[in-house]
């Protein structure tokens, strides 16, 4: 069997199809595996750090240590798979993950049903940093390694596809962490999670070949001097474009984050009960997953401007829509309730839908071929200061405002950051097919 990173860099010996099925075993299947099961145990975290004593807030606090993972994790992440590779860090990290997960297991079911002590909090949040930086190090290993393989002429579609693997996953994870859990303790979604991740390594040991390797090639001393400089500039003209992307995109990423946020606690100020509430989340994710496909197509075919600017734009019109609705019809009735969180996240949906795998697609798009893992590992270091931005502005917005006005400001954001990505892209991305160059 052909190993995908024997692909033909032109895209002409394989259709897209085979690519994406060359391509299922070593990165989509584990993908799917890893974040059906993190999907699974993030709900859970709260309700068992409760259990374990903690109070409301620290246990709210607890989820941020994936946001803090996600600003402190990628550089080391990169220079991991810089140094080791691809293939062996991902394997590394994935036998952490099992083995923290059963750890978790073991130590934490015991103190559930006695008296949990200090020494069950403190292995709770040793055991939660070591699963956030070894989700860190797989998302970015996968990110590099697609950026490596995957044509360009359909690197969109490879990367959307990625990003809806991520989305099923989501869907998947917490439905089966639910029968996990109907039938033995809460902390079985550690076993659950242990499964995914060990069936992943697994793939990710047999079908990844190895990844890039470091550059340990002599130089020649003439002409040094003049080459380090130009390297120099490389790099800061590198730098320099990944940030005017960044600021861009970034407030996807926010609007991405504060979304799961925002719409419960509207929907709470409505009258609006959590299951009307999931139902309406539900409603989205199936949208989403539905636009995976057609979403890269536009991308590889018209450039990928034609789908970040509505992406962003449809996100923050939603949300803006959301805060003019809440106000409206509040107090109007379930019937107007409904209207007034339906609408507007269904919009937001489509947007999202619509920008599945475009912040990956745009990191790889700006980062130069050598040395990709390390300029990605800057990039996602960006989006990840976002992500940790995002829920400290709505907690700003709330002490002072309602939650309306947490959603017009994220919708704000996201209306400027397609005006500006409209603007920047099309000089710093490809613009169309790249069937014909």
């Amino acid at each position: 069997m052909t190993p995908p990173a024997q692909i033909s860099p032109t895209g002409r010996s394989r259709s897209p199809r085979q690519v994406m099925w060359a391509l299922t075993p070593s990165v989509y299947a584990p993908s799917l595996l890893e974040f059906s099961g993190l999907a699974a145990l993030m709900p859970v975290v709260p309700l068992l750090a409760l259990d374990l004593g903690f109070s409301v807030p620290q246990s709210a606090a607890l989820t941020t240590i994936f946001g803090l993972a996600s600003f402190l994790g990628p550089i080391p992440a990169g220079r991991l798979i810089s140094r080791f590779g691809a293939r062996g860090s991902l394997v590394a990290t994935g036998c952490l993950l099992v083995i923290a997960n059963l750890i978790a297991f073991f130590v934490i079911t015991p103190a559930l049903s006695g008296a949990p002590r200090l020494a069950h909090q403190v292995t709770l949040v040793v055991l939660l940093t070591v699963m956030a930086t070894s989700t860190q190090v797989w998302q970015l290993g996968r990110q590099a390694y697609l950026g490596t393989v995957l044509p360009p002429a359909m690197r969109a579609r490879g990367m959307t596809l990625f990003g809806g693997v991520i989305r099923i996953g989501q869907v998947i994870g917490p439905l089966l962490g639910a029968i996990v859990m109907a039938l033995g303790p809460d902390t079985g979604v550690f076993v659950l999670f242990a499964v995914t991740s060990a069936a992943a390594t697994t793939m990710v040991a047999v079908f990844l070949p190895p990844g890039e390797r470091p550059d340990v090639t002599p130089r020649p001393r003439r002409g040094r001097g003049s080459r380090t400089e130009a390297r120099t500039r490389l790099n800061r003209a590198v730098v320099a474009r990944m940030v005017v992307v960044g600021l861009g995109i970034a407030p996807v990423m926010m609007a991405r984050v504060n979304r799961p946020v925002i719409i419960p606690l509207l929907g709470a100020a409505l009258g609006l009960g959590s299951v009307w509430v999931s139902i309406v989340f539900g409603v989205s994710a199936v949208i989403e997953i539905l636009l995976v496909i057609p979403a890269g197509t536009i991308m590889d075919r018209y450039g990928r401007v034609a789908v970040a600017v509505p992406c962003a734009v449809m996100m923050g019109a939603g949300f803006v829509l959301l805060a003019v609705l809440g106000e409206a019809l509040a107090g109007r009735g379930v019937a107007a309730a409904l209207v007034a969180l339906l609408v507007p996240t269904l919009l937001i949906a489509l947007g999202n839908g619509l920008g599945s795998g475009i912040v990956m697609t745009l990191g790889i798009d700006v980062s130069p071929v050598h040395g990709r893992t390390g300029y990605l590992a800057w990039w996602n270091t960006m989006l990840g200061a976002g992500r940790l931005a995002a829920p400290l502005i709505v907690t700003g917005i709330t002490l002072i405002a309602p939650v309306a006005a947490a959603g017009a400001a994220t919708g704000g954001l996201c209306i400027a950051g397609g005006l500006w990505l409209m603007r920047v892209l099309p000089r710093l991305t490809p613009s169309g097919s790249t069937r014909v160059r």
